[in-house]
């Protein structure tokens, strides 16, 4: 894809959003992936790393032989693997509502392979809740701003015995 292809087309697509996903925070080779994500065949994998590649959201950061093939380890890129303000305010009714229910259909995907885990100590730290908020443009940025600052500690692996979750935020004005 070339590099002026509009994030969201890149992003937005249920088996790289699960990819990205596993990349947050930490690298992982190509066979961790394919661990990590038995569902997805083998092919439709790497068809859909090679797309995230080609965009740049995903790097390769590292390469070894391994049994006579190459293994690549693999981040985030250099592009945000999320949509910006100003590619979601371009988008049209219809685009929008495409992204938000992609969003939501991973999140439910991977709150489905969560139940299907069923760990007792998952259990623990799973949670969700919905607060209204009542803010203009100047106190959400600063909402957003502490938000990164007080979970920037938490975005990579720090020791044996942690929990990865998924913190999934929206918001959503009242209508």
């Amino acid at each position: 894809m070339p590099d002026n292809t509009a994030l969201a087309e890149v992003v937005l697509h249920p088996v790289r959003l699960r990819i990205i996903q596993q990349l947050g925070g930490r690298n992982r080779t190509t066979a961790q992936l394919r661990e990590a994500l038995p569902d997805i065949p083998q092919a439709t994998l790497y068809r859909h790393v090679a797309a995230l590649l080609d965009a740049r959201v995903v790097a390769v950061v590292d390469e070894r032989r391994s049994r006579g093939a190459i293994e690549r380890t693999l981040a985030l890129g250099d592009r945000m693997a999320s949509i910006d303000h100003a590619e979601l305010s371009a988008m049209s009714s219809a685009q929008l509502s495409t992204a938000f229910l992609t969003f939501l259909g991973d999140v439910t995907g991977d709150f489905d392979r969560f139940l299907s885990a069923d760990s007792r100590e998952a259990r623990e730290l799973v949670g969700f809740a919905r607060t209204p908020l009542y803010v203009n443009t100047e106190d959400l940025a600063t909402i957003q701003a502490g938000l990164a600052e007080l979970l920037t500690p938490y975005l990579t692996e720090r020791q044996d015995g942690q929990q990865r979750v998924n913190l999934a935020t929206i918001l959503l004005p009242d209508p």
